[in-house]
């Protein structure tokens, strides 16, 4: 048994940037409903600034920097599969295990359900160790020690379900809460300065999945459009999506801005806009998160599941759309059924609507 007081809760939930915030709104109401619990969460570098605005100095647990966990253990599991046999790896290993250790957790929960993750909680030593009946990765259940079959059938809500067996809680999904970093505060307003009251649309065309990515010129098409009607149109440039950006700012008579932000600075873009658009992919469920007015363009994922949750929303899906994990690099057949006259109609309805979905 550990020799602190309060109830030390662990979090494991490594990536990607859509399923941690997926995984938040239930954090963040095991934190509303136990406000006096200590929060760890292991979690890959790359996505630290979800839940902390810090930049090398520790921020001040439970401060706006820094609103859902008192500590981060940073687990670069990624670089380890790559070189798993190097001393390195092997260093950062027993690194993350003795503060594991040291922390004294009482309970682990996994909302990853894969093998890696489930072994990061048993190198805490804690006595329970939560995860779904039924995971990602099947064998990981063997290394939980309690197992919750969940019904739901969007992923926040079973990230809900398995939060709640931590206490017996009656849980439901709220807001989650998101860092704030004045830096990037400050830079956002730099940006949005020129724009003045004038409303700003964030085109998120990327995806990690040629297969949910809707065509640049579509994206085109809808930020002439938009600009037609008044909006200010930004496309986010995630690293590796430059050139796609580029693309709908020519394509659009340069009606589109792309922006080069890092994830901090996404974060508070997303604060400001008026409305989101864009594919089953990360900074969507961002907007969501933040509770930003979202158009949903999917193909091969399934909304219900994955889809914007907690805001106003409106999804477009082709009835010809079949669920494929497969990861494939062309457009999805269903999704070039879509066209931006579609995409139109829906911000009309999700911005005039408080009941869009």
């Amino acid at each position: 048994m550990h020799t602190q007081s309060k109830f030390r809760l662990l979090v494991v939930r490594l990536g990607a940037m859509g399923d941690i915030l997926h995984a938040l709104p239930a954090v963040t109401a095991l934190r509303r409903e136990h406000p006096s619990w200590m929060i760890g969460w292991v979690i890959e570098p790359n996505w630290r600034h979800l839940l902390t605005a810090a930049n090398g100095t520790p921020a001040e647990p439970l401060s706006p920097s820094q609103p859902l966990v008192d500590q981060l253990h940073l687990a670069p599991v990624k670089a380890w599969g790559k070189s798993p046999l190097s001393s390195r790896t092997t260093h950062e290993i027993k690194e993350l295990r003795a503060e594991l250790k040291a922390a004294e957790y009482d309970a682990v929960i996994d909302f990853q359900g894969a093998v890696r993750s489930a072994g990061l909680g048993c190198l805490t030593g804690a006595v329970r160790r939560i995860g779904e009946s039924d995971p990602r990765e099947w064998a990981a259940k063997w290394l939980f020690t309690e197992r919750v079959a969940t019904t739901g059938r969007h992923v926040i809500e079973q990230d809900v379900e398995v939060a709640a067996a931590v206490a017996g809680d009656a849980l439901e999904p709220v807001q989650p809460l998101l860092p704030v970093d004045p830096h990037a505060e400050t830079w956002c307003d730099g940006l949005f300065a020129p724009f003045g009251k004038d409303p700003v649309a964030l085109l998120i065309p990327g995806a990690g999945w040629g297969s949910k990515r809707w065509p640049a010129e579509r994206y085109a098409s809808v930020a002439a459009s938009l600009a037609a009607r008044g909006f200010r149109v930004l496309v986010n440039a995630a690293p590796g999506e430059e050139e796609l950006a580029d693309a709908i700012k020519v394509q659009s008579n340069r009606a589109a801005m792309p922006v080069h932000c890092s994830l901090p600075q996404l974060i508070a873009i997303n604060r400001r806009v008026a409305l989101a658009i864009g594919g089953d992919t990360g900074p969507i469920h961002l907007a969501c998160a933040l509770a930003r007015p979202v158009v949903g363009i999917y193909g091969p994922t399934d909304p219900a599941r994955n889809g914007p949750y907690g805001t106003r929303f409106k999804v477009l899906r082709s009835p010809f759309s079949q669920r494929n994990h497969a990861r494939l690099d062309e457009p999805e057949a269903g999704l070039l059924t879509i066209s931006p006259e579609d995409v139109l109609e829906a911000v009309d309805e999700v911005l005039t609507s408080e009941t869009a979905r």
